[in-house]
């Protein structure tokens, strides 16, 4: 098998880093890579588009008002630990979620209310749910939590490590998320590379690659380079001077990197700016004072340029601040509910208005689940969590993942009611690169742990 030849497909790092995962999983692991296997990403043929986009909540959401016991078993749980801030379960008739497959030992689960406007995509079979879905170094239970018999996530229930074991399966500092690195492979096959990893919300790990570099935009549209928008020193003449003395070439390595880096934003702004300037609007409608879905609403509009701009494979990321719900659960959680579900329906709305929904994948994402018990007025951090994975591709009207009994202790319980993992992120993100082309030969390079898991079937077609 022949290498690609485009330029950087194969750095020296990211070769030195596989075949260190090699040496270190041995021939014998079922996960163990041979060495044509590090030229089989260059062989992928993306001749149709993907895109998968990162909806992340910011502060740890809390997985019981989101995903509701309504079983009476498990709902009579969840009423007598979460006096004044659990639902009614009349209030939840009208979410309760039908799966295709029914739930064992008669378990029932439905939405926040303030989530109703998902019922349809579940309905439809374009929303499955993810139960109990986080960060782990191999699989854990209580027992082996206890006894310190195995490995586990850096500082568990810290929202900077915890967020950064989401976004990149890897402990605080990581310089890389999982998106960057499906990106780190795609990117090739995108005519603007450097489009191939987009954040809608600031500078975000999960679309930081090896190579792959977040480009930044705003729910507005590129960002421009101001002094290219308005005269400096005076006059157009005088700035255009001071533009040329800036960029010329410098002798300093650092110094010509910056310009370089410089050159390519105030390209990549330019086509950008023409790209999406030629769009036709949206038809469909966005709500309003909705700060996740003015940002959706810029990925829709990205997703529709990508033909203009020769992509492939993209990666987006959008977040939504709000909820460390330490106090006023009852009242904060619903406003920040009623925000996702607007904000996701709309986004697939227009997914499906560009006659893309087979090929976009959204789902959410979040520091950390939070403790069943209640502290008084909110929940405090947890661990697991249960997330919503949305697109015409996505086996839907189902859940995935193991349901736990409603407790507040138990095998998959620390304490409180904080669920430990039964599905790990790794296994998470590995369902969604290899839907994106990713070969199960480099899931080791997006997914570190994902030797000691198996693989998540059935979630993407």
């Amino acid at each position: 098998m022949v290498c690609s030849t485009k330029p950087g497909f194969q750095s020296r790092r990211l070769f030195l880093k596989r075949s260190a995962q090699v040496a270190v999983m041995g021939a014998a692991s079922p996960w163990a890579m041979s060495l044509t296997s590090l030229c089989e990403a260059a062989a992928l043929h993306a001749d149709d588009y993907k895109a998968i986009v990162c909806v992340f909540l910011y502060g740890g959401n809390d997985y019981a008002n989101t995903v509701v016991p309504y079983d009476d078993v498990n709902h009579s749980a969840y009423a007598a630990v979460r006096e004044g801030m659990a639902f009614d379960r009349d209030r939840l008739t009208a979410t309760l979620l039908k799966p295709k497959t029914p739930l064992p030992q008669g378990m029932q689960f439905a939405l926040a209310p303030d989530l109703a406007p998902l019922m349809p995509l579940f309905n439809q079979g374009q929303m499955a749910v993810q139960l109990n879905v986080g960060p782990l170094v191999e699989p854990t239970t209580f027992d082996t939590y206890k006894s310190g018999k195995v490995a586990l996530p850096n500082k568990l229930f810290s929202h900077n490590d915890q967020q950064s074991a989401w976004q990149s399966d890897e402990p605080q500092l990581a310089r890389s998320g999982w998106g960057g690195r499906i990106g780190d492979l795609m990117m090739a096959h995108n005519y603007k590379a450097a489009l191939t990893c987009i954040s809608v919300h600031g500078n975000a790990l999960f679309v930081s690659g090896e190579r792959a570099v977040s480009y930044q935009i705003s729910p507005e549209g590129a960002i421009p380079f101001h002094c290219l928008q308005r005269p400096l020193y005076g006059s157009d003449q005088a700035s255009e001077a001071a533009l040329r003395l800036l960029m010329q070439r410098r002798p300093h390595v650092l110094e010509q990197a910056y310009l370089d880096v410089v050159q390519r934003s105030i390209a990549l702004e330019k086509d950008l700016s023409a790209a999406l300037g030629e769009l036709p609007a949206l038809k469909t409608t966005f709500p309003d004072n909705n700060p996740l879905a003015e940002q959706l609403k810029m990925v829709a509009q990205l997703l529709a340029a990508h033909p203009r701009l020769g992509l492939k494979r993209q990666v987006f990321m959008v977040g939504l601040g709000g909820f460390d719900t330490h106090d006023n659960l009852a009242g904060r959680h619903p406003e920040l509910m009623q925000t996702l579900a607007a904000g996701l329906a709309a986004f697939q709305t227009s997914v499906q208005e560009l006659g893309l929904e087979k090929q976009v994948c959204t789902f959410t994402a979040s520091d950390f689940g939070r403790t069943l018990s209640s502290n008084g007025d909110g929940t405090d951090h947890g661990w697991g969590g249960h997330h919503f994975v949305i697109g015409g591709a996505v086996q839907g009207g189902r859940f995935y993942g193991t349901p736990e009994p409603t407790a507040l202790t138990g095998p998959q319980y620390t304490d409180r009611g904080r669920l430990i993992p039964t599905t790990s992120t790794d296994q998470f993100a590995a369902s969604l690169a290899r839907w994106m082309g990713v070969p199960t030969s480099e899931l080791p390079t997006i997914c570190p742990n994902i030797q000691r898991f198996d693989l998540t079937p059935g979630l993407l077609v």
